[in-house]
């Protein structure tokens, strides 16, 4: 199954998603619904809330209750994500977003807050009309994790010395956990029977780990066309991703000085020289080599579930998560 294929599995679910999505932006404040709709409508891949469809489709039939509380779940988890996305875009100063300016650019930071606050309790509302309590105690332990990565990645932000074990926390902890949620939700709604729900669950947090894994690859490898922001926002932020880590034990003395120097002061003034360090000594190999790994785990992870369209869409979406560019 191509990439572009695997939306198509459950196609009328997710234009029923988008349609629910919209619905939900409703507010008697009129910038409430402008900012909700611009970042909402912004382009992105939409993977979270595609997750919670095909997870929710790969172990039993839905009836028509299931059915609908599948499109409100994935409605929950695009709208946690894009509040995260609000937050994470004040707080790093962003400008640009899948190719746009952020909201925090466009109306400034304040809107973007208060937006994303409304987001992430209208998503909760949602959650209390599903009725399913696993699934509110799932979320409720996953946006707190979720913020406990966020302010870790901060603590590493400037910090040279942080090591592959404390960046995989994070990205485990503010990225691959919203994964692992949906996919997770996705069973509970269905009813899918226990080894299921953990087998899905296990797909989502290594799916989610590739996910990171590569977006932190393309901030040197990639165009700014092709992320939809600026390259070296990562080095910038003085974020020692992996391609930075690998770089400082495996480069040269000058190499390595030079990264050092960079995720200390957040500088983008040897950025050119930096990305060929990074290219140059085997980071990007190393990287790709280790999100392949975790997608690999994906695959194994839901072996036990039926043969279905829908799993061999879980197995594309786990391949497509180390081969994409954007």
């Amino acid at each position: 199954m191509q990439p572009t294929q695997i939306h198509d599995v459950v196609a009328n679910e997710f234009g029923q998603v988008n349609d629910y999505i919209m619905s939900q932006l409703s507010s008697d404040i009129p910038l409430i619904e402008q900012i909700g709709y611009y970042i909402i409508s912004n382009g992105g891949k939409r993977l979270r809330p595609l997750l919670v469809l095909l997870a929710a489709k790969a172990s039993t039939p839905l009836d028509d209750t299931q059915q609908h509380q599948a499109i409100q779940m994935a409605t929950i988890i695009e709208f946690i994500h894009t509040s995260t996305l609000l937050h994470d875009d004040v707080v790093d100063e962003s400008d640009m977003r899948r190719g746009k300016k952020t909201a925090n650019e466009e109306w400034g930071n304040a809107p973007s807050v208060l937006v994303g606050d409304f987001l992430y309790s209208r998503a909760f509302q949602i959650m209390v009309d599903v009725g399913s309590m696993q699934c509110m105690s799932i979320l409720a332990k996953t946006t707190n994790v979720i913020a406990e990565g966020e302010v870790q990645q901060l603590i590493n932000c400037g910090d040279p010395d942080t090591s592959e074990d404390s960046y995989l926390k994070v990205i485990q902890y503010k990225t691959a956990k919203l994964f692992e949620g949906a996919a997770l939700c996705g069973a509970v709604i269905a009813s899918a029977p226990p080894e299921h729900q953990k087998a899905l669950q296990d797909f989502g947090m290594y799916v989610g780990t590739a996910f990171q894994l590569i977006d932190d690859v393309m901030d040197y490898t990639s165009t700014a066309e092709e992320m939809g922001k600026s390259v070296g926002d990562d080095l910038a932020e003085g974020k020692p991703t992996l391609p930075l880590i690998y770089t400082m034990q495996h480069g040269d003395d000058e190499a390595v000085e030079r990264v050092k120097q960079a995720i200390l002061t957040g500088g983008l003034e040897q950025l050119d020289t930096i990305i060929k360090d990074v290219q140059g000594c085997g980071a990007i190999e190393y990287t790709q080599q280790r999100a392949q790994e975790q997608a690999d785990l994906a695959i194994t992870a839901i072996a036990c579930l039926p043969d279905s369209t829908y799993k061999t869409a879980l197995i594309a979406l786990a391949n497509a998560s180390v081969k994409r560019r954007n």
